[in-house]
């Protein structure tokens, strides 16, 4: 039971959409009406607003890495599980109607719990594609890549890996319309202007 209810928990602290509070708390338009429609830290920094973007970030890192930080002090057996609730909690929220983020900022807090060999190499191959290119799903989608390659490197083939695995996989699932722009050549770049300017917020809003 103990392993569920860890599992549960960690869902419920991924399904808090952190692009969603952080937008509200500045007064910014709801991140899922205009750019590329995700609620996450890429789409907030469309708003102009750096601080709001950054804050998404840590928050939806810092979730990641503090639901298998938990795991491993109380419940050692469910944390490779409770990186994986995590991760589904952003990518599917109860809070939000089952409509969340893309998952690769909690994707690395979890591996940064996991362990840091695996979260710094990650991030290392995502910074250096993201440096290069300047296509944020792109780096995104090989770093995903490599996070399972690392896990087997340093796990072997076990519970963790096939949890990373999953995280992987369901990450490029949710790439898949990026995809398609990445090969059509209409990705749009970091620092580039959103086809869709996000709507100036609501009076009420302010």
């Amino acid at each position: 039971m103990e392993i569920v209810f860890t599992v549960l928990g960690a869902y419920l602290l991924g399904s808090i959409s952190f692009a969603i509070v952080v937008s509200r708390l500045f007064a910014l338009p709801d991140p899922r009406t205009f750019g590329s429609k995700n609620p996450g830290a890429t789409n907030v920094l469309r708003t102009g607003k750096k601080a709001a973007a950054v804050l998404t970030l840590l928050g939806d890192g810092g979730k990641g890495w503090l639901a298998v930080f938990l795991a491993s002090i109380f419940v050692p057996g469910a944390v490779a599980y409770a990186g994986l609730a995590v991760f589904l909690g952003h990518l599917f929220p109860v809070f939000h109607r089952f409509s969340g983020g893309k998952g690769v900022a909690t994707a690395a807090g979890v591996l940064l719990g996991l362990d840091w060999r695996i979260g710094l190499g990650t991030l290392a191959t995502w910074a250096i594609i993201l440096a290069f290119f300047r296509y944020s799903s792109l780096a995104g989608l090989i770093a995903a890549g490599f996070a399972a390659v690392f896990t087997i490197v340093f796990y072997g083939i076990g519970v963790e890996a096939a949890c990373v695995l999953a995280m992987s996989l369901l990450l490029v699932w949710r790439h898949k319309e990026n995809i398609g722009r990445l090969l059509r050549g209409e990705e749009s770049r970091v620092g580039a202007k959103a086809s869709a300017e996000p709507p100036a917020p609501s009076a009420g809003g302010q």
